[in-house]
């Protein structure tokens, strides 16, 4: 069965997109280094669109040092990860996919929501902000579960399918720059859906992570809460001295 993946025309460059999608798949292991990406015929037909957009997605890849392309040997990825602002050490999913691991996205909904004032979301955000929910898979397990609170700064997420997108990679897109980041961990329970969604016993202690994202002028850009199942695979931190 061929599955195609839905582009918006009203978004940026067809080849832009296919570009992110390809990366966030190596990034996240679909596409392990030291392999082929699927061929040119197979995306073109994956994304409904012609050779040439392909090619200049597949260029852009390379250009930037994930992919290397051989004549009749396909494209190759010889890089997994990225250059991102989060952290000067390793992102979190970028260890797990360097050890062999396969991590999936799904999002689980999107919702504007209309904030009670004195509560924590009002203070961060006003009286809006966007809500997003997704769960992470790794190797075909629940794992994470994600709530991101992001400002309305963002705009329109109609046409913005975060089951295939990063989620910075959107706010790279929309000239959002994250400047400072904050990260507190505990171990606490989960409410009950998210325990459903993550598969695990009532009240299982679970690692849960806060993150506070700020642009460059210290404006609020994003509120997160994670939850982590340590028992599928511990919570990693490398660090290059």
């Amino acid at each position: 069965m061929k599955i195609t993946v839905s582009l918006s025309r009203k978004k940026k460059p067809l080849y832009l997109q296919i570009r992110n999608i390809l990366k966030d798949r190596i990034l996240h292991g679909a596409y392990p280094i030291e392999t082929n990406i699927p061929s040119e015929p197979q995306l073109e037909t994956e994304f409904g669109v012609s050779k040439i957009t392909v090619r200049n997605a597949i260029k852009e890849l390379v250009q930037e040092g994930y992919l290397e392309t051989s004549s009749g040997k396909g494209t190759k990825v010889i890089r997994n990860t990225s250059s991102s602002k989060l952290s000067t050490s390793q992102r979190f999913t970028e260890i797990l996919v360097e050890e062999g691991h396969r991590i999936q996205k799904q999002l689980l909904s999107t919702e504007v929501v209309h904030n009670v004032i004195e509560t924590e979301l009002y203070r961060l955000f006003g009286e809006q902000c966007l809500r997003i929910e997704r769960l992470y898979l790794l190797n075909d397990v629940p794992y994470i579960h994600y709530t991101h609170y992001l400002t309305m700064q963002v705009g329109d997420l109609e046409h913005i399918d975060l089951n295939v997108e990063s989620l910075y990679g959107l706010l790279d897109e929309q000239q959002i720059s994250l400047g400072k980041f904050r990260d507190q961990f505990g171990v606490a329970v989960a409410p009950l859906a998210i325990e459903s969604l993550l598969q695990v016993s009532s009240k299982t202690s679970l690692l849960k992570r806060t993150r506070y994202s700020h642009d460059d002028t210290g404006k609020m850009i994003e509120f997160s809460e994670g939850y982590y199942n340590t028992e599928v695979q511990n919570y990693i931190v490398n660090y290059d001295i």
